[in-house]
């Protein structure tokens, strides 16, 4: 069979059974690009009756807006209470926090170990160490300045510990000597 047509276009040995079967694959080819295109856009409907089930578009824009605000006023929130934050930690540099506090009996005659070391530190460990020493003549009471963990003038034992649990949360180890 010889046409005209495909005699005009070069084409006039084709077979014309050649023709029909890449025809066929083609048609073949775009029912499976259409059945898949489909496949998506049901899928993308569900999504998107999904996503506006109970809402009107407008209503969802106004929901949107008002998500957005909310983000703006919950990152000026976050920001106000970081400095403020940071406020509260710079004020809690300067309060003692740290406090160690040892008990003796400064004489070995009244019992009960009325005396104390009680050591009063900041986070720089700067503060102070008060000593009350409680004797049969009466109640004596100091204070010695402490400047980086460390005292400019000699302390006692017992000052020593208390400046070591105020410092480290537990005492100097020392043997008591007879």
């Amino acid at each position: 069979m010889t046409s005209n047509l495909f005699d005009g276009m070069g084409l006039g040995n084709l077979d014309i059974a050649y023709l029909f079967i890449g025809i066929l694959v083609i048609i073949l080819i775009l029912f499976i690009i259409v059945f898949v295109q489909m496949w998506k856009l049901n899928k993308l409907k569900k999504r998107y009756e999904k996503f506006m089930k109970g809402k009107e578009a407008e209503s969802l824009e106004e929901e949107i807006v008002n998500l957005f605000e909310d983000i703006t006023y919950l990152k000026e929130t976050t920001n106000k209470n970081s400095k403020e934050i940071s406020r509260i930690y710079k004020k809690h540099e300067s309060a003692y926090q740290k406090i160690g506090i040892v008990k003796y009996d400064a004489f070995n005659q009244m019992g009960g170990k009325l005396s104390f070391s009680l050591a009063l530190l900041n986070e720089n460990d700067d503060g102070f160490i008060l000593n009350s020493v409680h004797s049969s003549d009466g109640c004596y009471s100091y204070t010695k300045e402490i400047t980086a963990g460390e005292c400019e003038i000699s302390l006692g034992e017992e000052e020593k510990n208390a400046l070591e649990i105020a410092i480290n949360g537990k005492p100097i180890l020392r043997k008591k000597e007879k």
